[in-house]
């Protein structure tokens, strides 16, 4: 267990299961504070459980990323309880497999509304308490389909791509801040949602949550000049620069 993280508070969304988990874990060992926010209260005490277990603290925070109030309640309970902010991973999301004349209005929504509006609403409410510390981050979780796109996944990329695009102006407005804004675009990895949307691809042969979680601490904990906008992860077995 290392300490690099005391003292340091972190948000991160989706945090019940998966990448988010993971993410969680990888900054609970470096002795952080995460509040864990997602909709599943049991998957979330389990959670909590490893994170104080792995040498973190961890604060639960039930909410429904739809609802714009919930969400804005996640920063709220963030600045009563600790009074700080370190570090916002916007991690949570969600899928949607069906040819775009199959897709709905709604299906098209509740895309936008997880992967694009819910990460807006915590970066813009959460910027108050990032610019009082002394260096904070901002880690926004979109999707190799951010840069690229996949047949049966009309809502599902437009929304990743909009998540990417307001990543890029966010880190423009905040360059030369204590904020650093980075991008993870990674390919298959595993996780349910991508084992429902991509059968096709070998689960020995997806990328392992631990992997993101890794990258995630390193870009919190590094430190100098060098500025990592974005990294695009992809399995070992899939095209560089192209494919997922």
């Amino acid at each position: 267990m290392g300490t690099q993280l005391k003292d340091k508070v972190a948000i991160v969304t989706g945090a019940s299961r998966g990448i988010g988990r993971a993410i969680c874990l990888g900054l609970a060992k470096e002795a952080a504070t995460i509040v864990l926010a997602a909709r599943d209260e049991k998957q979330l005490k389990e959670t909590a459980e490893q994170v104080n277990n792995a040498g973190g603290k961890a604060e639960i925070v039930l909410a429904d990323l739809t609802d714009e109030e919930a969400v804005k309640r996640i920063i709220k309970v963030t600045g009563v309880k600790f009074g700080r902010l370190d570090i916002l991973v916007n991690n949570a999301g969600i899928a949607h497999s069906a040819k775009l004349e199959d897709t709905t209005t709604p299906d098209w929504d509740n895309c936008f509304k997880v992967n694009a509006r819910a990460p807006f609403i915590l970066c813009r409410e959460a910027l108050p308490l990032l610019k009082k510390a002394e260096s904070a981050h901002i880690i926004n979780i979109a999707s190799v389909v951010g840069v690229k796109g996949y047949p049966l996944q009309s809502a599902y990329t437009a929304s990743k791509h909009a998540l990417r695009g307001m990543t890029i102006s966010l880190a423009e407005e905040l360059r030369g801040s204590n904020i650093r804004v980075n991008l993870l675009c990674p390919g298959g990895v595993d996780t349910n949602m991508v084992t429902k949307i991509r059968p096709d691809i070998k689960k020995d042969e997806l990328i392992g949550p631990d992997e993101i979680a890794e990258l995630v601490v390193y870009l919190v904990t590094h430190k100098g000049n060098a500025v990592v906008d974005e990294l695009r992860i992809r399995r070992a077995g899939s095209s560089p620069w192209f494919s997922g």
